[in-house]
């Protein structure tokens, strides 16, 4: 396992064979393309892996080459929806009531695509530069160790963490000046926006620039508008009765729901010790997209099932949030989740009007609601009854009717 700059050149692993970086163009990942340069690696390939973030081609590739190293850009767009953000969708992968995943969505198909990248350039190392301070150090030390990758793999800012300020003049030393302007982290995917440490560090104080957002930018105010969301299968399948590709779906609902407001997040997150750490996300479409399921799940799942249902999903977000995507637990949740699915067909409509939004219609194909509370009374009534007028004398004595 590497754990600290000084396990890249001491251990066993060996700098002269290929070495796989997962970048991203940050100052994180930039700072250890240059330092591995440093130690004389010969063979550094920074894998940048596209899941619709924020990351710019261009600048990351330029950086790739005043650094000297080979870079790999690997669209997995459509993998990541239709692998992670979809089965996601359907477990109701909410953080402790509180946000929806995502990083612990994207980790997993990002070493995938590690994995696969290293084994084709017999590669001997996989690096990546999370922190102590982030769980995403788990989530992709341990889905690099379930995908069995069979050379060394981990963090050298774990042990070894390198303050901003120095990486920042390192960096400007070899002409790389832009590192100087990235006041927080940040990352992204078509699913969320995610912004902390830099000037968001503290919880006790966190005004977070209206800069830093994107799909909720403030654009004046919005006038309340009318909105359809429908899903076949428990899979959203269309927006205002246009039936579209998820990828579509996802994007102008960031669009349309980001405009009133809805979908940001601010809050803690738990490490392994127990402390917490300040993050702050922006996901318009995932919120408008699972309080939409659950309304659809509510009118054709019965109690019981929607109550085991609430139970699965905490346990499928916890296999996911600890890097253990790829283990058998998260795998059986799943399949109960995909058995409930059939019946969750349907529509909701939304007014979307700032703190204001709410449904004012939910249609579903198998439906367990009543519409008329009376008629039902009645019916229900006279169903009754008619049980108790054919049930027999000794099933009246024991209580039965």
């Amino acid at each position: 396992m590497i754990r600290s700059f000084h396990d890249i050149t001491h251990s066993d692993a060996d700098v002269k064979r290929p070495i796989v970086t997962l970048f991203s163009g940050g100052l994180d990942s930039t700072y250890l393309l240059h330092r591995l340069v440093q130690a004389g690696a010969t063979e550094v390939h920074a894998l940048s892996v596209d899941v619709g973030g924020d990351e710019k081609p261009d600048q990351i590739r330029g950086i790739a080459d005043q650094l000297g190293v080979r870079l790999h850009l690997v669209d997995e767009r459509d993998a990541f929806l239709q692998e992670f953000v979809r089965p996601a969708i359907a477990a109701h992968g909410v953080y402790l009531d509180t946000h929806p995943v995502s990083s612990s969505l994207s980790r997993p198909l990002i070493a995938r695509a590690a994995v696969r990248v290293a084994r084709e350039l017999d590669a001997g190392m996989i690096l990546h530069t999370a922190n102590r301070s982030q769980n995403t150090l788990r989530r992709l030390n341990g889905a690099l160790d379930q995908l069995g990758f069979e050379g060394h793999f981990g963090t050298p800012y774990d042990l070894h963490p390198v303050d901003r300020e120095m990486k920042i003049k390192e960096l400007r030393a070899i002409g790389l000046e832009e590192m100087a302007e990235r006041t927080a982290s940040g990352d992204s995917n078509l699913w969320c926006r995610e912004f902390e440490s830099g000037i968001l560090d503290d919880p006790e104080h966190h005004e977070v620039p209206e800069a830093f957002y994107r799909w909720s930018a403030r654009r004046g105010v919005p006038e309340a508008e009318y909105l359809e969301v429908a899903f076949r299968a428990g899979v959203p399948v269309a927006v205002d009765g246009r039936e579209a590709p998820l990828a579509d779906i996802v994007s102008s609902l960031n669009r349309t729901a980001g405009a009133h407001g809805l979908g940001r997040h601010t809050g803690l997150e738990h490490l392994p010790d127990g402390m917490k750490v300040l993050e702050v996300r922006e996901m318009p479409a995932a919120w408008l997209l699972l309080a939409s399921r659950r309304h659809l799940e509510t009118a054709t799942l019965d109690a019981e099932s929607l109550r085991e249902k609430l139970n699965v999903e905490q346990i499928w977000v916890r296999e996911a949030l600890e890097g253990r995507w790829f283990g058998g637990l998260r795998a059986a949740c799943q399949a109960f989740i995909t058995e409930l699915t059939a019946p969750v067909t349907g529509s909701v409509r939304w007014r979307l009007d700032g703190s204001r939004t709410s449904t004012v219609s939910i249609v579903a194909d198998a439906t367990k609601y009543v519409r008329d509370r009376e008629d039902w009374e009645q019916t229900s009534i006279r169903r009754e009854l008619s049980c108790l007028a054919g049930a027999t004398n000794d099933e009246k004595r024991n209580g039965l009717w």
